[in-house]
C-alpha cells in the first residue's frame, strides 16, 4: 500500500526526456516516488492511506533556490535603490554588526522558511553567519538545505577573530555532518577580495575533506572585476582557479562579469554557476552571459539571493526575469527558453549543488519533494502550454501544497510546521527596532555631510 497518491493531474516530471504527464498519478512510499503513471478511464486507482485528487492542477518537482542568505528577511527593505558598496558599507554591515545575533539569525530564518515553503521552494543553498542558528530554523521548518558557513577575513557575527574563521566553519560541518537526512553543512567564503588566498585554500581543503560544496559570491561587480586584475593581473575566475578552488563541488555565485576564458575555466573544471538575476538588476551589478554559460555545459541553478536585495524568495518571479533579461539582453526572443529557466530551478539546480540523484525530478526512486500549484484561477487559465505558465504567469501564491521527503509542509496554503502569527508578530517587534537604528544612522549622516542643518 502507498504512503501517499496524487491524482488528477498535469504532471511536469522535469526528466531527462522532458516529459509531462497528462491525468497523472503518482505513488509515494516511504518518502520516495514510487511510480508515475498516467490513468487511464478504467484504470483503478491503487490503494495509499493517503489519496489526494489534484483537481487538475500541476504535480512539478520542488524549486530549487540555490542562492540565499536567510537570515536577511530582517532587512526586507532597509535600504533600497543604492549602489553596491554604499548599501553594504553604509547600511547592511551596521546593521548586521547591531543586530544580527543567534535569535535573530534563528527568526530571520525561520520567517524566510516560511516565505520559501509557502511558494514552492523545498531546497535552498544559504550561506550566513552564526550558521548552526539557521540550521536549526531550517530543521523545524522540515525544509531541505545546504548551509554555508560564512567565512571573511574581517570581525563578523559570531567570529570576532577572523583567525578562527576557518576552525568555527569546522566545527559547525562536524556538527551537522550527518545530524539529519535533510540538511548538508557547507562552508560559503564570501567573496575573493574579502578573504585572502590562504583563506579560501583552508576552506577548500576542509570542503574537500568531507566532499561539501564550497561557495563563494565571484565576479558580481565591475570594481571587483576591475580590482582583481589589477592586485593579480587575473579575472577574479582565473584567480580562483589559479588557487585550485574549482570543481564539481564549487558553487559560483553571481558570475556576472566573465569573459570567454573564464567560461571555458568553469567549464573545464565543473564548477556550477548560481544565476540570480533579480538581485543583480536591483544593485545594477550587470546582467551574466547566462546563455553561453549553459550552452558552454556550465551546471546553472537560479538563485534570489537574500531579501536585502532582492527583495523576496519567490522562485517564480525569478524565473520569468530570468527568461526575459535573458532575451532582451541578447535581443533574441528564443534566449532563455521557459524549458530552460524551469530547469535551472529543479533538474538544473539539482545538478549545479550536487542533489541530482535524489531531487529535481518526479521520477521513480527520487525522494518526494513535491509541489502542488493550484491553477483554477484567472492569470493561469487557459493553459495551452504548461511549462511556459509556470514561467510566466505563475506566482508564489498559486502554491497550494507542498511535500518534502513525503513529509506535508504546506497543506491548502498553510504551514504545519511553523507558526506563522507567532512568527510575523516577533519580526515587527524586531524590525521597529532595526528602523529606529537605521533612521539615527541616516540622520547622523545627513547631518555630517550637511552641517549647516
Amino acid at each position: 500500500m502507498l504512503d501517499t497518491l496524487l491524482h488528477n493531474a498535469t504532471l511536469i516530471t522535469m526528466n531527462s526526456d522532458g516529459d509531462i504527464v497528462e491525468n497523472a498519478m503518482v505513488g509515494i512510499q516511504n518518502c520516495r516516488i514510487v511510480s508515475v503513471d498516467k490513468r487511464f478511464a478504467e484504470t483503478p486507482l491503487p490503494d495509499a492511506r493517503e489519496t489526494i485528487d489534484v483537481r487538475g492542477g500541476i504535480i512539478m518537482p520542488g524549486l530549487i533556490n540555490t542562492h540565499t542568505h536567510l537570515p536577511m528577511s530582517l532587512f526586507r527593505g532597509l535600504a533600497d535603490d543604492l549602489p553596491l558598496m554604499t548599501w553594504l558599507n553604509a547600511h547592511i554591515f551596521p546593521a548586521e554588526a547591531q543586530f544580527i545575533t543567534p535569535e535573530t539569525v534563528y527568526l530571520g530564518a525561520l520567517l524566510s522558511c516560511a516565505e520559501l515553503l509557502l511558494s514552492g521552494t523545498t531546497t535552498c543553498c544559504d550561506g550566513y553567519f552564526y550558521e548552526r542558528h539557521v540550521a536549526e530554523a531550517v530543521h523545524h521548518a522540515g525544509m531541505r538545505a545546504i548551509l554555508g558557513q560564512g567565512v571573511i577575513d574581517y570581525p563578523a557575527p559570531g567570529v570576532p577573530d577572523p583567525s578562527r574563521n576557518i576552525s568555527e566553519a569546522a566545527a559547525f560541518m562536524e556538527a551537522w555532518q550527518e545530524k539529519t537526512p535533510l540538511i548538508q553543512p557547507s562552508v560559503f567564503c564570501h567573496s575573493p577580495y574579502t578573504c585572502s588566498a590562504q583563506t579560501l585554500s583552508a576552506a577548500k581543503a576542509l570542503t574537500r575533506s568531507t566532499g561539501a560544496l564550497f561557495q563563494i559570491h565571484v565576479a558580481e561587480t565591475r570594481p571587483e572585476y576591475d580590482q582583481m586584475r589589477s592586485l593579480h593581473s587575473m579575472t577574479p575566475v582565473a584567480y580562483l582557479n589559479s588557487l585550485e578552488l574549482l570543481d564539481s563541488r564549487t558553487l559560483l555565485i553571481h558570475a556576472i562579469w566573465l569573459d570567454d576564458a573564464d567560461i571555458a575555466i568553469i567549464a573545464r573544471t565543473g564548477a556550477a554557476i548560481s544565476h540570480a538575476p533579480e538581485s543583480a538588476m536591483k544593485l545594477a551589478s550587470g546582467v551574466a552571459k547566462i546563455e553561453a554559460i549553459i550552452q558552454a555545459g556550465v551546471a546553472a541553478g537560479l538563485g534570489t539571493d537574500g531579501c536585502a536585495s532582492n527583495n523576496n524568495q519567490d522562485m517564480f518571479q525569478e524565473m520569468d526575469m530570468a527568461a526575459k533579461l535573458g532575451k532582451v539582453f541578447s535581443l533574441n526572443p528564443q534566449a532563455m527558453s521557459a524549458q530552460t529557466v524551469l530547469k535551472m530551478a529543479t533538474i538544473g539546480a539539482a545538478k549545479a549543488t550536487g542533489l541530482d540523484c535524489w531531487i529535481g525530478s518526479i521520477e521513480p526512486g527520487k525522494l518526494a519533494d513535491i509541489v502542488i500549484l493550484d491553477t483554477h484561477a484567472p492569470h493561469l487559465t487557459p493553459m495551452y502550454h504548461p511549462v511556459s505558465q509556470i514561467v510566466y504567469a505563475a506566482n508564489g501564491s498559486d502554491v497550494r501544497d507542498v511535500m518534502i521527503h513525503g513529509n506535508w509542509v504546506v497543506k491548502n496554503r498553510n504551514l504545519i510546521s511553523l507558526d506563522l502569527t507567532d512568527i510575523l508578530d516577533r519580526i515587527k517587534v524586531k524590525s521597529q527596532k532595526i528602523q529606529i537604528s537605521d533612521g539615527l544612522v541616516k540622520s547622523s549622516r545627513t547631518r555630517r555631510e550637511n552641517p549647516e542643518e
